[in-house]
């Protein structure tokens, strides 16, 4: 038998690649990543989930500063002034410490951290910098990079036309920010940027904000950002972008054509979407090819067509979340070992990490209705929750989505200041199998914003108490 430098080669160390390193060497497996940035964590830890929460989170505790609400508990302060650099300065430290940690991991767990580009010489040896090592398996874990909008182009540098990238890192607040794309990428910078002091208008391509999540929600965020001071351009695309003297002025028109009219702007995001990152990984000299997305396509075990390379995360189907990308990265590994990984992939819970939150998992009411059920919908407000109404949160709703014959659940939605957190509740209930009723007659702390969770679960089967 050929003898192998490790057992496993993992290529990329962003949230599915790091996971599947740690767990393929917990369960006694050689392991290396290979990793060409400074730092482990891939984009979620280094431009992505972990700095945008830390700006979020500034950002919110700034405009509670500014907006009255801390005065309107008592809690009076001089008006507030931004210090741009020192939330920069926080949002990195965050950054240093998570992605250090996972260093920390790995030095734990003996996994090896080969530093450099990975690319395939076959199916067995990944050529990392001018050297070559070789592996029993190798898991392609490289996630996926910013879709470009063609005909406007990015320089993050200059800071007046970026990306997610560009848009974490602004050193000053534009006076008018244009976002391109109404997703989840889009509309958490957009409100970063608004709380900080932008004039925020969103340019979405489709009819409604969200694609993907249920109507009610993408209806709901539509009158929640307006009324946070969002201009909402839906239905209308942009055709073209030209900088000059530290401004951009956008060419946009309706996406089903019409009257073109230009909007200019200090800074204009772009945040149309992501794709797989497969270039350069020379897939040719193992005879592996993608889909016209450009996607991996593994088999139910994560393996590929090569039966030794494995291909998790954002370079193969599904929604591209750094916790899909986690549980397969867990999967895969124990997949390897010879043990039995598997992720359920319809319970994949997703949020916008915007205020309020908005979160959901499973089907939406058309998906289910699509798919044959006849269902049974539970609604909710959490201006009838005692918690939200307390901490003066009032908008929003849970949503609850059962089947009609069987009261199981297929889906859940909802909108809250903590739905992120509560949509977990749902999601576990769902791994179980459970019904409405399961949810509605166990016992939730009081007051808590997750009541609203028992209420909906209670509104499925007609009788909610606080409505």
């Amino acid at each position: 038998m050929a003898e192998f430098d490790f057992d496993v080669i993992v290529i990329g160390s962003g949230p599915g690649g790091y996971v599947a390193a740690i767990r393929a060497a917990q369960l006694g497996l050689k392991t290396a990543c290979v990793e060409s940035r400074e730092t482990l964590g891939g984009t979620c830890l280094n431009v992505g989930c972990i700095p945008s929460k830390a700006l979020l989170h500034g950002s919110e505790l700034f405009e509670e500063a500014k907006d009255g609400t801390l005065a309107k508990f008592g809690v009076k302060i001089p008006a507030p002034e931004l210090d741009l650099s020192a939330l920069q300065g926080e949002k990195s430290t965050a950054v240093k410490e998570l992605t250090g940690g996972i260093a920390f991991l790995f030095k734990k767990n003996k996994v090896t951290w080969l530093k450099g580009l990975g690319s395939f010489v076959d199916k067995h040896t990944v050529k990392v910098g001018e050297e070559e090592h070789s592996a029993r398996n190798i898991v392609i874990a490289t996630g996926s990079s910013v879709t470009p909008l063609p005909g406007v182009e990015i320089d993050n540098d200059a800071g007046i036309i970026v990306d997610s990238t560009g848009g974490l890192a602004l050193d000053r607040v534009p006076n008018k920010m244009v976002v391109i794309g109404g997703g989840v990428i889009g509309l958490e910078l957009g409100s970063v940027w608004r709380r900080l002091g932008a004039e925020v208008t969103v340019v979405e391509f489709l009819d409604q904000l969200l694609p993907g999540m249920d109507d009610s929600i993408r209806k709901e965020a539509a009158k929640i950002f307006k009324k946070q001071g969002m201009e909402l351009k839906l239905s209308t695309k942009v055709t073209g972008a030209e900088v000059k003297d530290g401004k951009a002025t956008l060419t946009v028109e309706p996406s089903n054509g019409g009257d073109a009219e230009t909007i200019e702007a200090d800074c204009v995001l772009v945040a149309i979407g992501r794709k797989p990152n497969t270039d350069g990984l020379n897939l040719e000299a193992i005879g592996l090819s993608t889909n016209q997305r450009g996607q991996i396509e593994p088999d139910h075990d994560f393996r590929t067509k090569v039966d030794s390379v494995w291909a998790i995360g954002d370079v193969i189907p599904g929604p591209m979340l750094a916790h899909k990308a986690e549980d397969e990265g867990i999967a895969v590994a124990e997949n390897i070992a010879g043990e039995h990984g598997i992720v359920n992939h319809a319970v994949i819970p997703s949020v916008v990490y915007t205020m309020p939150e908005m979160a959901g998992v499973g089907l939406t009411e058309q998906q289910a209705k699509d798919a044959g059920h006849e269902v049974k919908v539970g609604n909710f407000p959490m201006m009838a929750n005692s918690r939200a109404k307390t901490n003066r949160e009032p908008d929003g709703f849970v949503k609850i989505i059962a089947d009609a014959e069987t009261d199981r659940v297929l889906g859940a939605w909802c909108i809250a200041s903590l739905a992120g957190t509560m949509i977990a509740q749902i999601a576990q209930a769902m791994e179980f199998g459970a019904t409405s009723e399961d949810i509605a007659y166990t016992c939730h702390a009081h007051p808590t914003h997750s009541e609203a969770v028992k209420e909906a679960a209670m509104a499925v089967r007609g009788k909610p108490i606080h409505i």
